[in-house]
């Protein structure tokens, strides 16, 4: 079960957001700011942080900013009623991976988090072996023996996450998100060019294949 810890110096909005997420299967550490936040990072396991921005003692910002200087890469989705977005473009900049505003829709919360889950788990993993084919995500290549392939990273990424769930159906908008990121510009039509380069790149290689599933998007199936 993933543990996630909500940093918030209001208690009723902790403990909203403490519901919503226990409800909704997730293990949850609170904290009131920053400060304490780091403390609970030193006793535990924490797989992703919701952070609010204004708070006394360290606020969200300088939160991010001292772990993404210590190399910490911990998945962060900022909560905050700072709306502007001369705000959200401080919180991309300090290293937030996901901002949402107040109110908090609490089903979008919970897609975002799951989105960066998932994109956490793609980035730890870091390999996968199908049969005599590996794929190196610090390398970006697919080999096969001999045979090494350097993909573009939007090919990659997009391989490698079909690849990590095998026979579960993404839909476009899904691997959008995911690959390109919620507030990107790129159309999901997108998806479908970088799906057909990926099979022509790999035609005739037996060991996978990634299917259409009519109506709703793409899966990949290992073959071996």
């Amino acid at each position: 079960m993933f543990h996630i810890l909500v940093v918030d110096d209001d208690k009723n909005t902790r403990l909203l957001l403490k519901a919503v997420l226990e409800n909704a299967n997730y293990t949850v550490t609170t904290a009131t700011n920053g400060e304490d936040a780091l403390g609970v990072l030193d006793k535990e396991h924490i797989d992703l942080v919701v952070l609010d921005i204004m708070m006394p003692c360290m606020d969200g910002y300088e939160f991010t900013r001292i772990l993404r200087e210590a190399q910490n890469n911990l998945p962060i989705l900022m909560v905050s009623a700072k709306q502007l977005p001369a705000d959200k473009h401080k919180g991309f900049m300090v290293g937030t991976d996901d901002y949402i505003t107040k109110p908090v829709d609490d089903e979008e919360m919970l897609y975002r988090i799951k989105a960066l889950l998932r994109r956490a788990k793609i980035a730890n993993e870091r390999k996968i072996v199908i049969g005599d084919v590996i794929l190196d995500y610090d390398s970006f290549t697919v080999t096969r023996g001999d045979e090494v392939q350097e993909l573009p990273q939007k090919e990659f990424l997009l391989l490698y996450k079909l690849l990590s769930y095998p026979g579960k159906i993404f839909t476009r908008i899904q691997l959008m998100d995911e690959i390109w990121g919620s507030d990107s510009d790129t159309g999901w039509e997108t998806v479908t060019v970088h799906i057909g380069r990926l099979r022509k790149r790999f035609e005739g290689w037996t060991e996978f294949e990634i299917e259409s599933v009519r109506g709703l998007g793409y899966k990949a199936v290992k073959k071996v």
